[in-house]
C-alpha cells in the first residue's frame, strides 16, 4: 500500500466565500475519484481544521501500490480536478509513502 498525503493553501486573493466554494469543490471532486480509478483504494479531503493548523485543504489517499499512484496521477479524470486544484491554490506539500495494508 503508498499513501499520498496532499496540503494544500488556497490563494491569498480569494475572499473567504470563494475559499468556500474552492473547498467544496476541490473535496466533491477528489473524492468523486474512488471506485474511478483502478488502485485507488480510499480518499478523503480535510477541509475543517484547528486554528493551529498553516494549511486549508488536505487531501489523504490510498492507493495499491507505487504503479497505482502513478496511474492516478496521468488519469484524465484526475488531471481534470487537478487543473482545478491548481487553479485555487498558492503552496501545496506532498508526501508518499509505502505502508503496511490498512
Amino acid at each position: 500500500m503508498v499513501k499520498h498525503i496532499i496540503i494544500w493553501k488556497l490563494k491569498p486573493e480569494l475572499s473567504e466565500e470563494e475559499k468556500g466554494e474552492a473547498k467544496a469543490k476541490i473535496k466533491a471532486g477528489l473524492e468523486g475519484l474512488k471506485g474511478v480509478i483502478p488502485g485507488l483504494e480510499e480518499i478523503s479531503v480535510k477541509t475543517e481544521f484547528l486554528s493551529s493548523s498553516t494549511g486549508d485543504i488536505m487531501l489523504d489517499s490510498t492507493f495499491k501500490d507505487e504503479d497505482a499512484l502513478k496511474g492516478y496521477q496521468t488519469n484524465p479524470k484526475h488531471l481534470e480536478v487537478a487543473g482545478y486544484v491548481r487553479s485555487m491554490v498558492s503552496e501545496r506539500s506532498c508526501v508518499d509513502y509505502e505502508c503496511q495494508e490498512v
